[in-house]
């Protein structure tokens, strides 16, 4: 792709289409090539126009932004950003479409908000933008033929020797992790000899509802963490959105509002970094796909504390961003797609090589 990013913003709101185009076209590398007020405008501008990201609302008279969002990715293959809400239908929504092959989703702008949307939003929502555009056609078709049935990724746990301490495993991601993330956590071995973290990069209310999601189709007890929660095999805990997590080395969830890592809240690096402290050379780092750099701090962490690190290569990343970072500052032990990491974990963690 060359020149600016075209952009076609698609809501049945005039003040949502105002605010966001008046926002977003302040960028230097964004164009806004035209507006839409509903899917089925939507559909016939973006076969007229051939935007390179669309940015969708759901909730839209005439065709709703899921029904649009199933058109556009089987007949004009382009990267797709959600507008979302923080209601409890909402979340359900925004998840239901990352699963159909949306990149990835942002807060609409609330009417009562005077100033639109903020500068920090304002900057989220074009790093979103900038990032979807990078993803490839034949990526897009990969994510919306990506449907796996948890019978067909079943791995059998390999014999394992007795462990002398128990393991724990943190697995980090960011854009593209949700559907990453659905298709490594049912791949896992139920009977796992370790502990699972989770940390994405998600808002408060979201987390929840993808880990409840994932408790669905996993063979172990999935579920956002609370304070005091205890870490054992069997369990994997989310990061809820807004804190970072940590464990102390009897095994305890911490959570705290303190200051963003890497602009985010939850962070890979804190929790990783707090896994190796506790744990040591019993960690193991897991990078999945996501924009920016976090989880390298956290890597460089781990191996310092003798533990290991997979990572996610680019052939299956959404975003190479945070996979790309751990790579080139030379803390990945192991570099694979997505569909080898659970038995790479599991071969791990059972004392098949050594930690």
């Amino acid at each position: 792709m060359s020149g600016k990013i075209r952009v076609l913003i698609v809501d049945d709101s005039a003040f949502a289409r105002f605010s966001i185009s008046k926002q977003i076209s302040g960028d230097s590398e964004i164009e806004i090539v035209d507006t839409a007020h509903d899917g089925v405008d939507a559909l016939d501008k973006i076969k007229k126009l051939k935007p390179d990201v669309v940015t969708l609302d759901v909730e839209m008279p005439r065709m709703d932004g899921l029904t649009a969002l199933g058109h556009i990715m089987s007949d004009y293959p382009t990267p797709v950003v959600m507008l979302s809400s923080l209601t409890g239908e909402g979340t359900e929504t925004t998840l239901r479409a990352l699963d159909m092959g949306a990149v990835d989703f942002f807060l609409k702008p609330s009417p009562t908000a005077p100033a639109g949307i903020d500068d920090g939003v304002v900057g989220d929502l074009v790093e979103k933008i900038r990032a979807a555009s990078r993803i490839s056609i034949s990526q897009l078709r990969a994510m919306a033929r990506s449907k796996r049935t948890v019978s067909a990724t079943k791995l059998a746990s390999p014999k394992r020797r007795a462990l002398s301490q128990r393991r724990l495993v943190i697995i980090g991601c960011s854009t593209g992790g949700p559907r990453a993330l659905n298709e490594l956590l049912p791949m896992i071995p139920g009977d796992l000899p370790a502990a699972i973290l989770v940390v994405q990069h998600m808002p408060m209310g979201f987390t929840k509802s993808l880990a409840a999601r994932l408790n669905e189709v996993a063979e172990f007890e999935v579920r956002e963490a609370d304070v005091g929660d205890v870490i054992s095999p069997g369990l994997a805990l989310f990061a809820p959105g807004g804190y970072h997590m940590l464990v102390d080395p009897s095994g305890h969830i911490s959570l705290n509002r303190g200051p963003q890592e890497c602009g985010l809240r939850p962070a890979v690096n804190t929790t990783m970094e707090s896994a190796a402290q506790s744990y040591g050379r019993f960690t193991l780092g897991v990078v999945l796909t996501g924009m920016g750099n976090d989880g390298t701090r956290g890597a460089a962490q781990i191996r310092g504390a003798g533990g290991e690190v997979i990572v996610e290569d680019e052939s299956t990343c959404v975003i190479y961003g945070m996979p790309k970072s751990v790579i080139e500052a030379g803390f990945a032990d192991k570099v694979l797609p997505l569909s080898e990491i659970a038995g790479e974990i599991a071969k791990r963690c059972s004392g098949l090589i050594k930690v």
